[in-house]
């Protein structure tokens, strides 16, 4: 009977489902009876919602209870077939509405080939008949690559001078300093950061091509005395703040020596730099965009308008003139401060208080670039932190996405919507392109329009709403056409920690931690500009310096892109 009844009903839901896909609300015209439906169908998204979720929550329980017991859960085995699309998708990408097709033409590559050496081939004269005549060379061109050892032994000179009592012996080369050549090192380097190999597999490799190397001493070469690299990171990064007002930035979970901690990148079309840091609040935000420098605080009108703004009491806020006022202020003194002024001040009200000087004292630093605005998701530490908040329009798509309609005329009024709001997108990237003052005034009407929008599906309404109220943050654009719609480039940037984390699980120690974010910056820094990691970092091991700093290039080049033109004082 209980079989027969589960089975009756699935058959009526399926009737439903086919009745609602002919419903057309505005075809009813009692407008009592058209809210009821409109309440139904909300009402029924509801419950499915609910129903799916206390479905998972009761499998995770019983889960938990077998395993409680000494037994396995219920086995995740994969079918032999394909299955279809899961009712709940956990890919919520936007890629496909977004991405306007470009048309794709084959080039040539052999003029970019370049050759290492030439070798002549002859064809053999005893098949040649007597009155052949050489005519011409055909060329071929053929890449390969060679791999091996190169074991040198140095039979290096000494020399004694009996008269002075001293040692005279010859030098090893440049680069060759320990028991490895400088194209070992650039290579474990290559491997490991830019072309994302494990250091196992990397061990292998060179023990494969007959090198006699241990775990430790691969370890070494990559995160031991690369105070250089390091020192290059953080030129690198200064160049890349003062590259533009604006700063891209987001962050990713990351491992430390098996503890959780997170990784922050920071960019924009000239750079990517990696920071792991064991939180991820405004503070440490503010400490990735002061590269690292000690933190500063400063209580000033600034300060006291930021405390207003999140709600710090009024008393509280009196309470704070005890402190010194326009006096910038270390950590340890700021903090003796507080404990010694306000004793008593709650945990959330002492975070206000360090983020709003912090902020405060960011703005006002002289001595290194401040970025004026921050290009990221919606995620609480980025805001306040600069002038002004640009919010990614694909970030913002996701949340569209992860609306999953049950019944028809939901996902109608789903897939409507969105069609409109990528048309409005694409208004938006050709606005950048040729941005006026009449266009920027009609795209603001029209979010305005597009925003106030009302489907009576409930829960595309309320995600409506809130897009609505940033509207201010999504629309930076039409105030600075300098900075893309989107977040895409740092969020790649957190997928290549991403994969790193996944092949090499983690570092362990500082100098590990330290090598993962300088080398992942300069990897990442190379391609965007265009050069080749490997070469950079062989010519930096090997002394020749030949090629120019990367930091060098991104000043270079911020000259010709112009990225804060919107920013320049439009009059004398």
């Amino acid at each position: 009977m209980g079989k027969y009844s589960s089975g009756r009903i699935v058959g009526e839901q399926r009737k439903a489902l086919g009745l609602l896909e002919e419903l057309d609300l505005s075809s009813i015209q009692d407008e009592r009876l058209r809210q009821c439906i409109v309440l139904l169908l909300n009402l029924v998204e509801q419950l499915k919602r609910e129903n799916a979720e206390l479905r998972a929550e009761v499998q995770r329980l019983r889960d938990e209870n077998q395993r409680l017991k000494g037994e396995q859960g219920k086995p995740k085995i994969k079918g032999n077939t394909p299955k279809p699309p899961p009712a709940k998708p956990t890919d919520y990408s936007s890629e496909r509405e977004r991405h306007i097709p470009k048309p794709w033409s084959k080039s040539s590559k052999k003029e970019s080939i370049h050759i290492d050496r030439e070798e002549t081939l002859k064809v053999d004269p005893a098949i040649l008949p007597g009155d052949a005549e050489l005519r011409a060379h055909e060329e071929v061109v053929v890449q390969d690559v060679v791999f091996g050892s190169d074991n040198i032994r140095f039979r290096k000179e000494k020399w004694y001078s009996p008269a002075g009592h001293q040692t005279y012996l010859a030098p090893l080369p440049a680069g060759y300093e320990g028991q490895f050549g400088p194209s070992l090192k650039a290579l474990a380097i290559s491997l490991c950061f830019g072309a994302n190999v494990s250091e196992p597999k990397a061990l292998e490799l060179f023990r494969e091509a007959g090198l006699v190397i241990s775990a430790g001493q691969l370890s070494n070469l990559l995160i031991k005395a690369q105070e250089r690299f390091h020192a290059e990171k953080a030129a690198l990064y200064e160049a890349g703040l003062s590259s533009a007002p604006w700063q891209q930035i987001d962050e990713t979970s990351t491992r430390v020596n098996g503890q959780n901690q997170h990784c922050q990148i920071v960019g924009n079309p000239l750079y990517t730099a990696y920071f792991t840091t064991e939180t991820k609040n405004r503070q440490t935000v503010i400490d990735v965009l002061r590269n690292g420098r000690p933190r500063e605080y400063l209580l000033n009108a600034e300060a006291e308008s930021f405390l207003e703004t999140v709600g710090l009491s009024r008393v509280l806020r009196q309470q704070l003139d005890r402190l010194p006022r326009d006096r910038v202020l270390d950590e340890t003194t700021l903090l003796g401060l507080l404990t010694e002024h306000l004793p008593r001040v709650g945990p959330q009200q002492r975070r206000w208080i360090l983020d709003a000087l912090a902020v405060a004292a960011y703005h006002a630093a002289v001595g290194f670039p401040v970025a004026k605005l921050l290009l990221c998701d919606d995620a609480p530490q980025f805001s306040l932190v600069t002038e002004e908040l640009a919010l990614c329009w694909v970030h913002e798509a996701r949340h569209y996405n992860k609306l999953l309609p049950y019944v028809t005329p939901h996902q109608k009024l789903l897939g409507e919507f969105q069609g409109r709001f990528w048309d409005y997108y694409r208004e938006l990237l050709a606005y950048r392109e040729a941005p006026t003052t009449a266009d920027r005034q009609r795209l603001t009407a029209e979010f305005d329009q597009l925003f106030a929008t009302k489907t009576g599906y409930y829960d595309l309404d309320e995600r409506i709403a809130k897009t609505r109220e940033k509207k201010g943050a999504l629309l930076m654009v039409l105030a600075h056409p300098e900075i893309p719609l989107h977040n895409n480039d740092t969020e790649l940037g957190a997928r290549q920690r991403v994969r790193k984390r996944d092949v090499s699980f983690g570092p362990r120690v500082p100098d590990g931690t330290r090598a993962w974010d300088t080398f992942q910056t300069l990897a990442a820094t190379a391609r965007k500009l265009g050069v080749s990691f490997h070469a950079y970092i062989h010519d930096r091991i090997s002394k020749a310096n030949q090629m120019p700093g990367l930091d060098h290039l991104i000043e270079a080049r911020a000259k010709d892109l112009n990225l804060g033109a919107s920013w320049a004082p439009s009059g004398p």
